[in-house]
């Protein structure tokens, strides 16, 4: 990451996030007509779908791992760190215990879609909100309190998960368990109003991004109302969050990778920069990484473990070298 830094600084800001756009756009490019040989009526459809799931899963990953990490004022943390995800599956499993799988398949997807966000957002701030507000918290505090709330969710889900039937179980594992070769396009509708409406709601919080950035202390005596812009991010993330997980499952490290490597490029704090540089580098990780194994390479195995991995290194080393807010 040093070395990224230490080259980016040589370009204006704007030049580096052209060329993170460039190849984003180069790797979506490579995607789309790698492999293909003269069946382009058949090839196009099928991989546009998988495209858009791609793209919504790199900006939804990207952008709630930074906001998050503004609101938290420190870069090792992440939405999955601190037990969304994990929310997310005892959410769904819980809707199966109460109403079956054949009942839950028959309710209107984006009514269900739509639930399941409105109890994400709710549980995040009542579970979430006084740890981020109540004061500075320390970083080894704050992991042990995402780790313990993540564990106690799985633990509920899997409770759950024993006292239902066997086919309800595999109907949860598929859902559990999806990747990037199997998303749901069922979702995809619902999935991207989602994403655009907080998007754009995040997006009106740019300027108070930066001020919030500097840490709680030097907001609030800039004028910042900390505690409800605290609030307004959680929602966002909650939102973002559910998308994600709806459609390929839970990712834990892969955010921390993007937001570090957003960081190290840009080398700045404005966050009309380091959003769309995140997700940028989300889509070309995530789109031209799954091009290379499904076309180059013809590997039949999951990215999301790859990428997994190496946001996995990714942690490790910021724990190791001792980053702080």
């Amino acid at each position: 990451m040093h070395s990224l830094a230490s080259h980016a600084r040589h370009m204006s800001p704007g030049t580096r996030l052209l060329l993170l756009g460039l190849l984003a756009l180069s790797s979506i490019a490579l995607f789309m007509t790698l492999g293909v040989q003269g069946q382009w009526s058949f090839a196009l459809p099928l991989r546009a779908g998988k495209i858009a799931t791609l793209l919504l899963v790199s900006h939804a990953i990207a952008v709630s791992t930074v906001l998050f990490q503004t609101a938290t004022n420190n870069r090792i943390l992440t939405p999955a760190i601190m037990g969304f995800d994990a929310l997310y599956l005892l959410i769904q499993t819980s809707i199966v215990y109460a109403l079956g799988s054949k009942a839950t398949l028959a309710l209107p997807q984006p009514l269900l879609f739509s639930g399941q966000v409105a109890l994400m957002i709710l549980f995040c701030g009542l579970l979430h909100q006084r740890l981020l507000t109540r004061g500075k918290t320390d970083l080894h505090q704050l992991v042990l309190i995402g780790v313990i709330l993540g564990e106690f969710f799985r633990s509920l889900s899997a409770f759950l998960l024993r006292l239902i039937n066997p086919n309800e179980f595999n109907f949860l594992q598929d859902r559990f368990f999806s990747s990037f070769n199997n998303p749901d396009y069922g979702l995809l509708g619902i999935s991207t109003l989602a994403v655009i409406a907080a998007s754009a709601f995040g997006m009106r919080q740019v300027s108070r991004l930066d001020v919030m950035s500097l840490g709680k202390e030097t907001a609030t005596s800039l004028g910042l109302d900390h505690r409800r812009q605290v609030s307004r991010i959680l929602v966002t993330v909650a939102v973002l969050v559910s998308v994600s997980t709806a459609l390929v499952g839970p990712v834990t490290f892969f955010g921390l990778l993007v937001a570090n490597l957003a960081y190290a490029v840009m080398a700045t704090y404005r966050h009309a920069l380091l959003l769309p540089a995140a997700v940028f580098i989300a889509i070309t990780c995530l789109v031209g990484g799954q091009a290379l194994l499904e076309h180059a390479f013809g590997f039949d195995t999951n990215l999301r473990a790859i990428v997994e991995f190496l946001g996995g290194i990714t942690f490790i080393y910021l724990m190791l070298k001792g980053i702080r807010p």
